[in-house]
């Protein structure tokens, strides 16, 4: 399995539909991978180097190199192609559409409104992929081991909601434990009733570190 290139940026090329594709020059070796379009507009120039986490599918008939600018963005995009029915080109639509932060939030928080935001998704399957996704990224939280207590002014399904979004997010067991003891001295906190205003407040207070 490739985890990710790092090299200089041949060209970029935008192709049928929505697809966008980046040659990346890894030492004097040319790897077509396929990127979501809004990364087109977050790439450096021709001849710069990054690096790309990818996801490498096997068909009986070819191969495809996925590229993403973060590892948390090809892990999820990992975990939704594992739902039924959701191709590689659906994930992209999804990711591309919402965008890492907002399409985690609309996970977690079971919104399939917004999931049905993405062309060719419909109710029936955002609503699988809300409730599949929920499902493993419960799973996550509890490999991580975040079950240690919390002050008591975070509801306890508030708690788990911040704690997935920020490890699919990336973040690691530590540093969601640390925002959440962190923010929870916030008392104007302790009156939301949703998730949102705690996960903006932990990456906000995450951000600082960085």
């Amino acid at each position: 399995m490739i985890g990710y290139l790092k090299g200089i940026i041949a060209d970029i090329q935008k192709g049928n539909g929505n697809r966008v594709t980046l040659l990346l020059d890894v030492n004097n070796m040319g790897y077509e991978l396929q990127i979501l379009p809004r990364m087109r507009m977050e790439l450096p120039a021709v001849g710069e180097s990054i690096q790309i986490f990818t996801h490498l599918q096997v068909r009986e008939d070819q191969m495809v190199l996925y590229g993403f600018s973060s590892m948390a963005e090809r892990d999820l995009f990992r975990q939704l192609i594992s739902v039924s029915g959701i191709g590689t080109q659906l994930a992209i639509a999804l990711l591309d559409t919402l965008g890492l932060q907002d399409l985690i939030q609309a996970i977690v928080g079971g919104n399939t409104r917004v999931l049905a935001k993405t062309p060719g998704v419909g109710s029936k399957t955002a609503e699988r992929i809300a409730l599949e996704l929920k499902t493993k990224l419960s799973e996550w939280r509890h490999q991580a081991g975040l079950l240690s207590s919390i002050p008591s002014n975070i509801a306890p399904h508030i708690q788990e909601e911040v704690e997935m979004t920020l490890l699919a997010l990336g973040y690691t067991g530590a540093e969601v434990m640390q925002a959440l003891q962190a923010i929870s001295q916030d008392s104007s906190l302790a009156k939301q009733t949703n998730s949102d205003e705690w996960i903006r407040s932990a990456i906000a207070w995450l951000s600082q570190g960085t």
